[in-house]
């Protein structure tokens, strides 16, 4: 399923509607802290830049085209009423929850099984931070404006500094990206990082606790050509028209759906850890990749008075440190290296680093059968230096939601049923 977002490149002085156009209104004489779009104040604690650029002021949207109204799409009030499809979705981390998000918006009703709603699926709730870069916010805005602006004023902004590519040994620039005019030309958001453990809270309190399934594990379903049916790890079942799989890298879906297929080494395992530190460049830097033989260290503002960071080593998967041996194996590993990374292995406390290896998928053109389909890692899982992973699934879940809602409203113009397996499939 491809996404189709794009920019409106007509005149940027008025509004063009499309199925996916940008709003891009621009006023040259307002500076940049004038939208709340690219504003600089953050709830993490991120530092405001003491020269800020004036720029266009553009507020990015995906907007669409004002939809026909029909009578089983909208109630008296004006409100989208819930039409007959029951959308059951496996898997309540980032994409599931927007997926049922924009979903709900469309009016469709929807299920979310989430087996641990308490933690972030996969590595759990330490995993730390999130990058949501400019393309996943747009998408984020057309599915609810309120809830996109909610986690922007939530998130750290780093789109507005100097991000780029470091000689791991002598901190010397190799290439700087300039993430910031790309954006704002486009009529995108900034970039933003978010702790996962916020932005799942903003998604879960959108969607609604009426939708959410919590301690409902998806093991198994039955596609009988008419309706789903799935069956939960305590034994339950439920029916619905149509089921997703948001269930992550090891996806139950995936491997029912296509079979079991082993995810992919990557090559590298992965350490990772938030450290209380603020370096000096912090007003002028975000985030920075320092580059070295068989491995590279990752580090970027979260906010707060904190650095996250990520160490990539390549090795055999499958190794193990000692009781308390994260830390001396890091310095180890990054000895002679500059001191911009150094310092975040030193600031960080042993217990506070986490290792896990890093795998993916070979990517595939089939997300489904029937009336099933797959989005995010089920079907596209990235390794995290990628910085994607999550915004990749943020898309998907726009553009599904949008196809589901397409074939609705050309059943009721045509009067004939739904095609569900259609609309799964483009």
């Amino acid at each position: 399923m491809a996404s189709t977002l794009c920019y409106n490149s007509l005149n940027p002085s008025t509004t063009a509607f499309s199925r996916t156009h940008f709003s891009v209104p621009a006023n040259k004489e307002l500076p940049l802290d004038a939208s709340p779009l690219v504003g600089y104040k953050c709830s993490l604690g991120c530092r405001t830049r003491k020269q800020r650029r004036k720029v266009m002021y553009v507020k990015g949207a995906v907007v669409e085209a004002p939809p026909s109204v029909s009578p089983s799409s909208q109630d008296g009030s004006g409100a989208p009423s819930k039409k007959s499809l029951r959308v059951l979705v496996a898997g309540g981390g980032i994409g599931g929850l927007v997926f049922a998000l924009a979903a709900k918006r469309k009016g469709f009703e929807v299920v979310v099984f989430e087996k641990d709603m308490s933690a972030i699926r996969g590595e759990g709730q330490y995993r730390g931070p999130i990058q949501i870069q400019s393309n996943a916010l747009a998408a984020l805005e057309a599915i609810d404006s309120e809830v996109a602006e909610e986690v922007m004023r939530s998130g750290c902004i780093t789109g507005d500094r100097i991000n780029g590519l470091v000689d791991g040994v002598s901190g010397s620039w190799y290439v700087k990206f300039d993430t910031f005019t790309p954006a704002v030309e486009r009529g995108l958001p900034v970039t933003r990082v978010i702790s996962r453990m916020v932005l799942q809270e903003i998604l879960a309190r959108a969607v609604g606790e009426d939708v959410i399934m919590n301690a409902s594990n998806v093991v198994n379903f039955v596609d009988d050509g008419s309706k789903v049916t799935v069956e939960l790890e305590n034994g339950q079942k439920y029916e619905g028209d149509i089921l997703v799989g948001a269930d992550g890298i090891w996806s139950k879906v995936r491997k029912q759906l296509f079979g079991p297929k082993e995810a992919v080494y990557s090559g590298y395992t992965c350490y990772t850890g938030i450290a209380d530190f603020v370096p000096a460049d912090i007003e002028t830097v975000g985030y920075r990749v320092f580059l070295g033989h068989k491995q590279y260290f990752v580090s970027s503002d979260v906010g707060a008075g904190k650095m996250q960071w990520y160490a990539f080593h390549k090795e055999p998967p499958g190794g193990v440190d000692g009781p308390n041996g994260k830390k001396q194996r890091l310095l180890k590993i990054f000895e002679g290296w500059c001191d911009n990374a150094v310092d975040l292995i030193l600031a960080t406390e042993e217990n506070e680093i986490l290792r896990r290896d890093i795998y993916d998928r070979i990517p595939t053109l089939t997300w489904g059968k029937g009336r099933v389909t797959l989005l995010g890692d089920s079907v596209h899982a990235m390794q995290p230096n990628m910085g994607q992973g999550g915004c990749m699934a943020i898309e998907d879940s726009y553009q599904l939601a949008l196809e589901l809602d397409n074939a609705w409203e050309q059943s009721i113009k045509s009067g004939s049923p739904i095609d569900v397996d259609s609309s799964l499939r483009r």
